[in-house]
């Protein structure tokens, strides 16, 4: 499987600090054509490492309610779903979810009321406590850092190294550390899609 060279991490860098920046002037950056450009941004969106091109509000602008940062402690075999919930309500930014069953979330709530929040979308039952701050200010600033692509193996869990392989199955993709795991998965992937 192919790794990160500098000139994709750098065109990483650059989307990160402007998603709509012209592949051209990407391409003067990095030393490459405008196509050239578009051509390893499709490949990073394959490899699944570029998930989608967003937009940032800045709710600071707009009347809406109190911004907040809620920490909620829920049941554990619940923690999931409640953070799955939150991310599909329009009033929630950012939703993380921690080993510790804990789930926090940052949004802009009418009135301040969390428990309503929480209520109309039957999520109360699975909160065992939760804490809210009202936020003056807050600044998202994804990175890439140092990170190496690692993604984990689909057969058995293991990183999947510039060794491994990868293989897209109807339009995902999936990585492996090795062919014997790719094998074993795309022929139970096959098996499976020919029973269906």
């Amino acid at each position: 499987m192919e790794g990160l060279d500098d000139t994709d991490r750098e065109i990483l860098r650059l989307l990160l600090e402007d998603a709509r920046r012209p592949y051209s002037e990407i391409g003067d950056a990095v030393d490459l054509s405008g196509p050239a450009v578009a051509d390893r941004i499709d490949r990073l969106r394959e490899r699944g490492l570029i998930e989608r091109f967003t937009l940032e509000l800045d709710r600071s602008l707009l009347r809406e309610g109190v911004h907040v940062f809620v920490a909620l402690d829920v049941e554990p075999a619940a923690a999931e779903q409640v953070a799955d919930a939150l991310a599909g309500v329009d009033a929630v930014e950012h939703v993380f979810r921690s080993v510790d069953a804990r789930v926090t979330f940052t949004a802009t709530v009418p009135d301040g009321d969390v428990t309503a929040l929480l209520g109309t979308h039957d999520l109360l039952d699975d909160v065992r406590e939760y804490e809210v701050r009202v936020l003056v200010d807050a600044e998202w600033t994804p990175g890439l850092g140092d990170a190496e692509l690692a993604p984990e193996c689909a057969e058995c869990g293991n990183s999947v190294d510039v060794e491994g392989a990868s293989a897209t199955l109807d339009g995902e993709t999936y990585y492996f550390c090795c062919e014997s795991c790719e094998s074993r998965f795309v022929d139970q992937y096959e098996e499976l899609r020919e029973g269906a």
